[in-house]
């Protein structure tokens, strides 16, 4: 079995928490809100078999510093494009789940060229999300704006944050019970503070303000690189979105497919089938 290393690493003006295996191409996994590298637990093994794997806490997030200002997404991806700097790393492939995701694609725009590829999992691009919003969807995406709220979020979910999540986790995954027993313990010990649960709040408050700025400035670009879109159809974004159809607006290259016996959770819920996929896509790129 490889071994997993985990170390602080600080970089852009924070220490982030970082887990570290493999030799060969590198690979940074980037986790979404509500999770934390934990969420990689089942993929970054297999994949650390054949590539040189690297997953951090985010920003806010896990065991990364929390600090006061900005969480916007350009912010987010200049953390991960520090932490490559610092780590000597490059050319990466990068594997985002839902804001992990997000940020992949704000550093394969900021820093075109320097990643080699990105996969992208169950997240749609926000600016098409908030133009094609519909009931079903608001309906579905409830928290992108109970988080935007100031001040409230945090002050009602600080101590009860298993609550909170079992709620939230449930609707968005395959197999309810199975899902929670895994996770939901560590989840809710990481969000349950008024300060974590406040910094991932953060996200969605940028996410109405200075993330749609960014975007509307540069409305016409395009990834460069090759895209790869996974996403889950029983309580997955791609359930309620065409989540291809997105993308192929975003970037020059896409390819990918769904996931039906999962939902928003695919690393943790299919991750066989995402190592799979994952596999199929390096093999042609030839990586």
């Amino acid at each position: 079995m490889t071994d997993i290393t985990e170390k602080f690493v600080f970089a852009n003006g924070i220490q982030q928490y970082v887990l570290e295996a493999g030799k060969g191409t590198p690979l940074v996994l980037l986790h979404g809100w509500p999770q934390t590298n934990f969420a990689w637990r089942k993929v970054m093994p297999v994949l650390a078999r054949s590539h040189h794997v690297v997953a951090p806490d985010l920003r806010g997030l896990g065991r990364t510093d929390k600090p006061d200002g900005d969480y916007d997404i350009r912010t987010l991806a200049t953390d991960i494009h520090a932490l490559l700097g610092e780590l000597g790393i490059e050319k990466p492939v990068l594997v985002g789940h839902d804001w992990g995701g997000l940020l992949a694609r704000r550093f394969c725009l900021d820093w075109p060229g320097e990643a080699r590829a990105a996969a992208i999992l169950d997240v749609a691009p926000h600016e098409q999300v908030l133009a094609n919003l519909s009931a079903n969807s608001a309906k579905s995406l409830w928290h992108f704006f109970f988080n935007a709220v100031p001040d409230l979020p945090e002050k009602l979910v600080a101590g009860r944050a298993d609550i909170f999540l079992r709620y939230l986790f449930r609707d968005k995954c395959y197999d309810p019970e199975t899902f929670l027993a895994e996770c939901l313990d560590v989840y809710a010990k990481a969000y349950d503070s008024e300060e974590a649960f406040r910094a991932g709040a953060q996200y969605y408050k940028a996410m109405f303000g200075k993330n749609r700025d960014i975007d509307q400035k540069e409305p016409a670009k395009k990834m460069v690189e090759p895209l790869l879109c996974l996403w889950g159809t029983k309580g997955g974004v791609g359930g309620v979105v065409d989540l291809l159809h997105m993308w192929r607006q975003e970037a020059e290259d896409v390819r990918g497919c769904a996931f039906d016996k999962s939902g928003h959770y695919l690393p943790e819920e299919e991750p066989g089938k995402v190592v799979d996929e994952l596999n199929k896509f390096f093999s042609e790129l030839g990586i």
